[in-house]
């Protein structure tokens, strides 16, 4: 009988301790691997139970903001339907905004700079639960889906703004624009101020240096004092070697408003005498030797000079009856008034915003700015004057003034200058 040596067992039971070992780790890692496995595998189930589904995607909905606002300024060439396309809402939807908007009367026309805001809800199908469009710097127009029949209520709403009342004076050395420029007034009112001044004042020859002039007009300011708008003048006085030419504004009917100088008497005409600010008269109307043709012929209009851009206003009510290429006049515009008289614009370098043939502008509209185009040497305004299908002499027009005041009418509007001229005297006071 043979025995196996005690140094043999020991050498061999580390090899059987190793064995052990790995069989153990074996078996552990199945057993392990084996119940990930049904974990992930009801995980999964779990993950596919439709109600879960909702919860986990109810979740994740509410952890973006619920609303969203899109803002948006109108810029030239803008329309309506392009605006509402760049919502990332259903066609349905932008249709029915669209369609609310155009029912819109106050909405007919899309200005440049107009700001429209939206309120989006991602959690509904209709996404556009409000939305705002400004129609003028004071005012914008709310748009409010309402829950009941999920119809828009529109309502108007005026912004926070102050109406300031603002006294300006001051002598002219350059141009009345210059000078009015620099004392900080806006341009609306420098235009509105010539268009009142331009039935009865040839700017180009009447105004002399240092001349003068009072006004009286409304600011409107927000709520850090910064000047959002302009709206009427109150009051304007211009003094012309050392005569004054006052101008009140006064209703003298329900809604209907005038400028009257202090003996009642409108200073509306059908034409204004200068359809253009801060120019100077360059060519008369007359025989003369054509700058460009080189021979001596008849100039059947009035030739104001003045920069490149300038304002031209339509010196009467009225309707375009051509606004494009003249030939030699470059680009004009005409318009009729009445049946009697027409008026031409020529050598503009571009029209004004929305003039074209058979729109009706009014007296001291913007119709077009100065240029150069056609047969022209240099920039001005050519601008005549056809009476009766004649051409005549602009600047030796004499046309019937306006509205006089009399009776009662006239003791109200003797009632209503006082009050402005106590408003004048305490704006001046208080400059002091």
């Amino acid at each position: 009988m043979k025995f196996v040596k005690l140094d043999n067992i020991k050498e061999y039971s580390i090899f059987i301790w190793l064995l052990f070992i790995s069989i153990f780790g074996i078996i552990t890692y199945s057993i392990y691997t084996s119940n990930k496995y049904e974990q992930n595998k009801k995980i999964s189930s779990s993950l596919q139970n439709i109600y879960l589904k909702k919860t986990i995607s109810e979740i994740t909905n509410n952890l973006d903001p619920r609303f969203t606002y899109v803002s948006y300024t109108s810029k030239s060439g803008d329309n309506f339907q392009g605006i509402i396309d760049k919502l990332n809402v259903s066609k349905k939807e932008k249709k029915e905004i669209l369609s609310i908007i155009k029912n819109e009367k106050i909405l007919k026309v899309l200005k440049v700079n107009q700001k429209f805001l939206f309120k989006l809800d991602n959690l509904s199908l209709e996404k556009v639960i409000e939305f705002k469009i400004e129609t003028d710097r004071k005012n914008e127009i709310v748009f409010t889906k309402s829950f009941e029949n999920n119809n828009f209520v529109s309502k108007l709403i005026k912004k926070n703004f102050q109406k300031d009342l603002v006294y300006k004076e001051t002598l002219i050395t350059t141009s009345l624009y210059n000078n009015a420029v620099q004392l900080g007034i806006s341009p609306n009112i420098i235009i509105e101020f010539a268009r009142l001044y331009g039935f009865q004042i040839d700017f180009q020859r009447d105004v002399w240096k240092n001349d003068s002039f009072q006004i009286i007009y409304e600011e409107f300011t927000d709520e850090n004092k910064k000047v959002v708008d302009t709206g009427q003048i109150i009051f304007a006085n211009l003094n012309l070697q050392n005569k004054d030419y006052q101008l009140y504004k006064y209703e003298y009917q329900k809604d209907k408003i005038d400028y009257f100088d202090e003996n009642g008497k409108s200073v509306r005409k059908t034409l204004m005498k200068t359809p253009i600010n801060g120019a100077r008269l360059s060519s008369s109307y007359g025989k003369r030797k054509h700058p460009i043709l080189g021979y001596t012929k008849m100039h059947l209009g009035t030739d104001f000079a003045a920069p490149t851009g300038t304002p031209i206003m339509a010196s009467g009510d009225g309707k375009v009856t051509k606004a494009g290429w003249c030939g030699g006049g470059g680009n004009c515009v005409k318009i009729k008034h009445n049946s009697t008289y027409q008026t031409v614009y020529a050598h503009m370098s571009k029209f004004g915003r929305g003039i074209k043939k058979g729109v009706r502008v009014k007296q001291g509209q913007i119709i077009g700015y100065v240029g150069s185009t056609g047969l022209s040497t240099g920039p001005h305004l050519h601008y005549e004057v056809i009476e009766n299908g004649r051409k005549i002499n602009s600047q030796k027009l004499k046309l019937p003034s306006g509205k006089i005041l009399k009776g009662k009418e006239r003791e109200k509007f003797e009632v209503s200058k006082i009050k402005i001229d106590v408003l004048k005297s305490d704006l001046i006071s208080n400059l002091n």
